[in-house]
This record gives C-alpha cells, structure tokens and sequence, in this order.
C-alpha cells in the first residue's frame, strides 16, 4: 500500500516514517508540511491512504479532505483528542493519538489492509482506462456540513442538485451541501455510471427505477427513494439510448 504522510511538524513526519518503516507492506511514497503541497501530491501520486495531521497552520487537515475531489482512505495522526469525535463522525479508517504507538499503528494497517482487500475485490475487471481521472462508483468524496462530515462513496449518492454556486449531495437520509460546480462535478464523473438529466441534476444511474414520458418529448426518472428527477428533451434520446430503451 502506498502511503502519504501530512504533518506540518518535521520531526512528527520522520518519527511516523521512521514506524512505518517497520511494516513490509506499507511503501511511503512522500511527506507534505501543509494543505497545499498535500493537496499537489495527492494528485500526481496517488497513494492509497494518507496518514493526515489535523491541526496545521492556515489550513486543517479536513480543509484538504474539501479541496479534493476523490479522497483516498485516511488515518488521521493529532495530538488533540478532542478532534476524536469530530474524526469518527467523518468515518475516517483510524485516528492515531500522538504519540504514536506501534500496536496502535499495526492495528490500524491491518484495518486498511482489509478496506483495500475488499475494494480490489469490488472493482476487479472493472473497465477503466488507464490514464482516466474518472471518479467511479468505488472511489469516495468528502462531504462537510457544518460541523458534519462524511466519506461517501459514490455508489451510494443518487443524485447531484446545483443550488446557485453549491451541489446538494443526495445520500442516505442526507443532503448537505459542497462549495463546486455541477459542471466541473460533471467532468469528473464516469459517464457509464453517472447521467447530466439537466443543467440542475446529475443522477446516478444505478439508483434508476423507473422512466416515464413527460412534457415536449423529456422524460421524468424516478430513482430508489422516491425522487422524481426531470431529463431535459435535449438529453432524453441520449438517456434512452444509454439505458437501452
């Protein structure tokens, strides 16, 4: 597994280093002081988890986990326990209290271990080009609503609603709102999996149940929930001919 690690203070990033050195099957592949120079090798190495400190000067580790548009898995690394619920509340894989301890810290690899392990299994034969940035069904996205977050994995969003310069999130019983743009949303999302029914709505089209003709030749989707999403006559033939009607 390859690892990222984020800490504003050097000596904290060499000591966890210095421990995941211990561990054969972690490969550390950087370290990064702040949020902006994560956020830059997040994005061109692309590890499987990042071992994150909160508290860091300008920006905390949760303004990266915004920032980003698909969010590796995360063990958060702090001396302040008392960001321990807010850590738990956003389902992070672990939280590590500084010091480290090394029981603690094998135990939390073997937990990504295992998320990995599944996640292989869900996604083997997958049809994906290789040099695609494609958010799929698999990979997750950070969601903040106050003092609310999640990591949400795509397959379980089933509709994406623009509101001005925000995106409602459709998840669960859920709709907390992202600062983004529903058209830089949209470019980033696998077109197999996910459909733009209007300039408003991105749908996810697992979550499809049921299709029925509406006014000037749209159509309106209903998806598992009961939510009732209008598709523009502009995107109507393109939506049948994906759905194969």
């Amino acid at each position: 597994m390859r690892a990222l690690v984020i800490d504003d203070e050097r000596l904290a990033r060499k000591e966890l280093i210095t421990l995941l050195s211990q561990f054969d099957q972690v490969e550390v592949i950087g370290e990064a002081n702040n949020v902006d120079d994560a956020k830059e090798k997040i994005d061109s190495l692309l590890p499987d988890v990042v071992f994150l400190d909160i508290q860091m000067p300008e920006k905390t580790g949760f303004d990266l986990l915004e920032e980003l548009d698909n969010v590796p898995h995360v063990i958060f690394t702090t001396a302040y326990d008392e960001y321990a619920l807010k850590a738990f509340q956003v389902n992070a894989l672990d939280y590590l209290l500084k010091p480290i301890e090394p029981k603690r810290l094998g135990e939390a690899i073997e937990r990504l271990q295992k998320k990995l392990t599944e996640s292989t299994a869900k996604t083997e034969g997958a049809e994906f080009p290789s040099n695609s940035k494609k958010l799929t069904l698999e990979d997750q996205v950070f969601v903040k609503d106050g003092d609310r977050c999640w990591f949400v994995k795509l397959v379980n969003i089933r509709l994406f609603e623009s509101d001005g310069n925000y995106i409602k999130v459709y998840f669960e019983n859920f709709k907390p709102m992202i600062h983004k743009s529903l058209n830089a949303l949209d470019e980033r999302l696998d077109e197999k999996s996910f459909f733009r029914a209007s300039r408003k709505h991105i749908i996810n089209l697992s979550w499809v149940e049921g299709i029925e003709p509406w006014f000037n030749g749209g159509l309106v989707v209903t998806l598992k929930g009961g939510d009732r999403i209008e598709v523009s006559r502009r995107q109507a033939a393109r939506f049948k001919d994906m759905m194969s009607l």
